[in-house]
């Protein structure tokens, strides 16, 4: 099973990317994780869509290359950045050939704070079902990050590693169950 990974984050010092280059080291076995980078993309204009941007294309080949989705992302202004949104607009584009239809997804967010992704993620979760894009409602994390519980690669708090280990382990049945609906549909 291959899971894509979205950073919400276009900064190289982000804690939810921090998290998520940990996964691998926790996963159940025969998932593989690929981080999906949207950084190319530009601004989300229909303008732009009779000559679709290669970047573009490439975003929306890359979410349909796997099986499901994982967004990790920071909470900005209590809701979802806005270039995870632009990114987000454009693979829902053009009209009718949305990348994320019927994708499973699932969605977590780490934070200074304690519940600092709660507001980001309702509003995610309602993108996402415009989008048709099912999308795991049960656990819900809200990460609170401490450097101290990341070392070499590996998640070192156990408390840490618990909740993750049972996020991806959610997400892998999400993905297969949903993958299992859509072959027999």
């Amino acid at each position: 099973m291959r899971i894509g990974v979205i950073v919400g984050s276009l900064s190289s010092t982000s804690i939810n990317r921090t998290v998520a280059s940990h996964f691998a080291s926790i996963a159940p076995e025969d998932v593989d994780f690929v981080e999906l980078d949207w950084s190319a993309l530009p601004f989300f204009s229909q303008d732009l869509e009779a000559d679709f941007p290669a970047a573009a294309r490439a975003w929306k080949d890359a979410i349909e290359a796997v099986d499901g989705v994982i967004i990790v992302t920071p909470e900005y202004s209590r809701s979802l950045p806005g270039s995870l949104k632009n990114a987000l607009d454009w693979a829902a584009r053009p009209y009718g050939q949305g990348s994320l239809d019927r994708k499973p997804v699932a969605i977590m967010g780490v934070s200074g704070g304690p519940i600092g992704t709660a507001a980001e993620q309702q509003h995610l979760r309602a993108i996402l079902g415009h989008y048709n894009a099912p999308t795991l409602g049960q656990p819900e994390v809200f990460l609170r990050f401490n450097q101290e519980d990341y070392a070499g690669g590996e998640i070192i708090n156990e408390a840490t590693s618990a909740v993750l280990t049972h996020f991806l382990a959610a997400t892998a049945a999400h993905v297969e169950l949903n993958s299992r609906a859509l072959a027999t549909a």
